[in-house]
C-alpha cells in the first residue's frame, strides 16, 4: 500500500471527528435554555407581569407557554431572549414549558409572594444554628413555601447564571436554609394562605459595596478613594502570593497548630468585600426576576465606615429598584442588634453610628426597619433568636404590602423642647398604648450633654402617651440627648407591642466615623 493510501483512513477519521464535533456544537449551541432561577417548583410573583429570559441561537424563534397564556419572541443577535408572562392566578400547580428548536418544562409552578433574602452572616445563618432549631424542623412541613439558594460566587465578571435550584420547604430542605429569611416566609404564608416563594442570596461578612455594580460606584466622586484602594490592594496581589500564604498555613497546620494561631488565608479578589463582587456573582443572575420585596439584615461589616452608610445603604437600594424596574418595591432591614460589653459611661460608638445611617435611610419611599436593639447577644455578633428578627420583619410586609391592621414601626424621636435644665423627647410611631418600659419602671438608656458634648446617664421619666423628660443634676444648661447610643446598650423603653424606641440622639456632632472612607 502506498503511503498515501495508507494516510487515507486517519484523514477520513479526522474529517468524520471534525464533522461530528461541529454538528455536536451546532446543535448545542441552539439548545434553548434559562437561567437556575427559573425551574421546577419555583414560584412567580402574583399580581404582576413576570420577565422569563435566557438563551438561544441569535435569530431563534422562542415560545414560552403557561395555564392559557403563550408568548412568542424571536432570539437577539447576542443569543439572548426575554417574554413576560401576564399575571397569573395564585396558586397552581402549572407547567411552563418554553419551545425553540429543543423544548423545556418545568412542573409544580406556583403563584403566590416572593421575597429575596439578602445581606451578610446574620441572614445567611441557618435554622439548624438558631434557636428553636429541633421544632422548626421537625414542623417545616410547608410544600406551598418555596426555597433557593444563590451559591457564594464573587468575581469582576458579571455571571448570568448559578448552581441552584429551587426545593419545597421541608424538614430536610429547610435545615440550611436562612432562619430569618424562612420565618419571616413561614408568617406570610399563615396569614396570607397564598405560596411563598423565598430566595436567599446571603453572603457573611460581605460589605454593601461589594453588592453594588462597579459602574454605579465610579460614577460617584465620593467612592473614588474606595475604589482606588481597593484597585491597588488587588494590583499588588497575585496567584503565587495567594499560594506562598496558602502553603504557609498548610504548613503551620502540618506542624500541630502551634501558637501564635493563624488564620485560613482567603483570596479577597474573589471574596465578599471587594465592590462589586457579590452584585457579580450572586445579584446578577436573579436581577428582573418577579418578586415583591427584599429583607436586608447587613451593616456590620461597614460599621467602621459608618457615615458613608449614610449614602452607600441608599444607593444600594435605588440602584436595585432601578435595575429590576419594578417600582419602588418595598425594602425592609434589620437594625443593628446590640453587641459587645456593656460601657459604665456614655461612649462613642461606630455600631450606633452605623445604626443612624440605617435610620436616615427610612428617607427612601417604601422602606422599614426592624428595631432590635433588646434581641442581641453581647457575646455573639450572631443571636441566635431570629424568631423575633423576622416577626418584626414581617409586620412591615403584613401592615404596608397586604393590608393588615397592625404595629409596624418602632417608636422614634421627633423633636425636643428644652425646660428648666431638662430636656422633653416627643415619638411618634406609637400603638395606642404608648410608650412603656420593659422589666422596670424607670426608663433606661438615656444620657444627656451640656454644650462641652460630655455625656452622663440622665434620670428619664415617661410623660404621657408620647414623651419622655430627661434630665441629670451634672448637667446644668443641657443642649443634647442620646437614646441606646452605644454597642451594646442598656435601654428598655418600648411600645405596648414590644417594640424597642429606635436609637437615636439629637446633636449632630461630628461621629468617629466621620471622614472614613475606606
Amino acid at each position: 500500500m502506498t503511503p498515501a493510501l495508507k494516510i487515507m483512513p486517519l484523514y477520513k477519521s479526522v474529517v468524520c471527528l471534525l464533522t461530528c464535533i461541529l454538528i455536536s456544537s451546532y446543535y448545542l449551541q441552539a439548545e434553548v435554555s434559562l437561567p437556575n432561577i427559573f425551574g421546577d417548583h419555583m414560584v412567580l410573583q402574583r399580581e404582576q407581569d413576570n420577565p422569563v429570559w435566557g438563551k438561544a441561537d441569535a435569530g431563534e424563534k422562542v415560545t414560552v407557554t403557561i395555564h392559557d397564556q403563550t408568548h412568542s419572541t424571536v432570539t437577539s443577535q447576542a443569543g439572548t431572549w426575554q417574554v413576560e408572562l401576564d399575571p397569573l392566578p395564585t396558586g397552581g400547580p402549572y407547567v411552563m414549558t418554553v419551545a425553540g428548536k429543543n423544548v423545556i418544562s418545568f412542573s409544580d409552578v406556583l403563584v403566590g409572594e416572593v421575597w429575596f433574602c439578602s445581606g451578610q452572616s446574620n441572614m445567611q445563618w441557618s435554622v439548624a444554628n438558631s434557636y428553636h432549631a429541633e421544632l422548626e424542623i421537625a414542623s417545616a412541613n410547608y410544600p406551598a413555601i418555596r426555597l433557593i439558594s444563590v451559591p457564594r460566587v464573587g468575581t469582576q465578571e458579571a455571571q448570568d447564571d448559578f448552581e441552584g435550584s429551587w426545593t419545597a420547604c421541608s424538614p430536610n430542605s429547610v435545615r440550611n436554609f436562612s432562619a430569618v429569611g424562612f420565618l419571616f416566609g413561614k408568617r406570610l404564608h399563615s396569614a396570607l394562605g397564598v405560596p411563598i416563594g423565598l430566595i436567599n442570596n446571603a453572603w457573611g461578612g460581605s460589605a454593601v459595596e461589594a453588592w453594588i455594580p462597579r459602574k454605579t460606584l465610579e460614577a460617584d466622586a465620593r467612592y473614588e478613594e474606595l475604589l482606588d484602594s481597593w484597585d491597588e490592594k488587588v494590583s499588588a496581589y497575585s496567584d503565587e502570593i495567594h499560594a506562598s500564604k496558602v502553603k504557609e498555613y498548610d504548613d503551620w497546620r502540618a506542624a500541630g497548630s502551634p501558637d501564635p494561631r493563624k488564620r485560613q488565608p482567603s483570596d479577597f479578589r474573589v471574596g465578599q468585600n471587594r465592590p462589586a463582587n457579590i452584585f457579580n456573582g450572586m445579584l446578577n443572575p436573579t436581577v428582573g426576576y418577579g418578586m415583591r420585596g427584599v429583607i436586608w439584615y447587613q451593616g456590620e461589616s461597614n460599621a467602621g465606615r459608618a457615615y458613608q452608610y449614610r449614602t452607600l445603604f441608599p444607593l444600594l437600594i435605588t440602584t436595585w429598584r432601578e435595575l429590576w424596574d419594578q417600582g419602588n418595591f418595598p425594602f425592609y432591614w434589620v437594625q443593628l442588634a446590640d453587641f459587645k460589653a456593656e460601657q459604665e459611661s456614655p461612649q462613642d460608638s461606630d455600631w450606633a453610628e452605623l445604626r443612624e445611617a440605617q435610620t436616615m435611610t427610612l428617607a427612601l419611599p417604601n422602606t422599614g426597619q426592624a428595631v432590635i436593639i433588646d434581641a442581641g447577644e453581647g457575646r455573639d455578633i450572631h443571636p441566635r433568636d431570629k424568631h423575633t428578627i423576622a416577626n418584626r420583619l414581617a409586620r412591615h410586609a403584613l401592615a404596608n404590602e397586604y393590608g393588615f391592621e397592625l404595629a409596624a414601626q418602632s417608636p422614634r424621636y421627633t423633636s425636643m423642647q428644652i425646660e428648666d435644665g431638662s430636656i422633653l423627647l416627643t415619638f411618634e410611631h406609637l400603638s395606642s398604648g404608648g410608650l412603656y418600659t420593659f422589666d422596670v419602671t424607670e426608663p433606661k438608656g438615656f444620657a444627656i450633654s451640656g454644650d462641652d458634648q460630655h455625656f452622663v446617664w440622665a434620670e428619664a421619666q415617661i410623660v404621657g402617651k408620647n414623651q419622655v423628660r430627661v434630665s441629670s443634676p451634672e448637667v446644668q444648661d443641657p443642649v443634647a440627648v442620646r437614646y441606646a447610643w452605644a454597642d451594646n446598650p442598656v435601654a428598655n423603653v418600648q411600645d405596648r407591642n414590644g417594640l424597642p424606641v429606635t436609637p437615636f440622639r439629637t446633636d449632630d456632632w461630628p461621629g468617629i466615623t466621620a471622614g472614613v472612607l475606606k
